[in-house]
Order: structure tokens, then C-alpha cells, then sequence
């Protein structure tokens, strides 16, 4: 399976949209991150993730993340997204939401899956264990 086919032909960014297939090829592991403002683990995991990824970037990791917002409504979704430093599935694709977080048995939230980019294989359903154990991204290769 394709990065593509599981978030969609394109996704938001804070400029407009970016097409998946340019994440897929630029980066070596993917996070899917599914969080929602309303959500107190969410709310403090969330700074946490994102000076792992801005540090893992800086360090020349080829690592992208995108959202998948469990928010009730598009307004709190494009206010929570606004703390974010990458990118989101459109909220109105609630379909995509729903396939993902089946996809990835999502029981509860915040969930963090790490796939490869190239094959969307997925590297672990414990994204959140990975970031408190590997501060230097060494799940993320090619």
C-alpha cells in the first residue's frame, strides 16, 4: 500500500495543500497523529511532539507527521492544528479518519503510528513510547 492511498492524494499544511506523494518521497517515516484539542493527554503530549519532531528535523531526519484530528467540529480542529509544526488530513474527510483509526485499532487518544514513507508499512503503533525512548530517532531510516 502507498502512503497515497491511506491519507489521501493530498493533505493541509499551514500555506495550503501538499500532495502525499512529495511526503512519501522526502521522508524516510511518517507519523500519523491522532489528537483532538478536548483532550488533556492530548493537550500536554502534544508540545512534547512537537520539539521531538522539530529537533529530529533539525538533525537532517527525513520525518514528517501528519494529524488526523478527532475534534468535534472544523473550527477547534484549525485552532488546536494551529499549535501544530506539520501537517493534517483535511477534517472534512471524516471517511479517511474513521479508515485510519480503524485501520490502526485507535482505541484512544493521543495515538501516534509511525509508518514507513515509501511503502506505508507501519514501524509501530507505539509512536508515543518510540518519542519518550529514542530521543534521537534511530527508528527513522530509510
Amino acid at each position: 500500500m502507498a502512503l497515497v492511498e491511506l491519507l489521501g492524494a493530498k493533505v493541509a499544511s499551514k500555506n495550503g495543500e501538499v500532495d502525499v506523494a512529495t511526503i512519501s518521497a522526502d521522508n524516510d517515516v511518517v507519523g500519523i497523529y491522532f489528537s483532538a484539542h478536548w483532550c488533556p493527554p492530548c493537550r500536554m503530549f502534544t508540545p512534547a511532539l512537537g520539539d521531538y519532531y522539530n529537533k529530529l528535523r533539525s538533525s537532517g531526519k527525513k520525518f514528517e507527521i501528519v494529524f488526523v484530528s478527532s475534534d468535534r467540529d472544523e473550527g477547534a480542529a484549525a485552532e488546536y492544528f494551529g499549535s501544530m509544526p506539520w501537517l493534517m488530513v483535511p477534517f472534512a474527510d471524516r471517511q479517511r479518519k474513521d479508515t485510519l483509526a480503524s485501520k490502526y485499532s485507535v482505541s484512544g487518544i493521543p495515538t501516534l503510528v509511525l509508518v514507513k514513507a515509501k511503502s506505508a508499512e507501519t514501524v509501530t503503533k507505539e509512536g508515543r513510547k518510540t518519542v519518550s525512548e529514542d530521543p534521537e530517532g534511530e527508528f527513522c531510516k530509510p
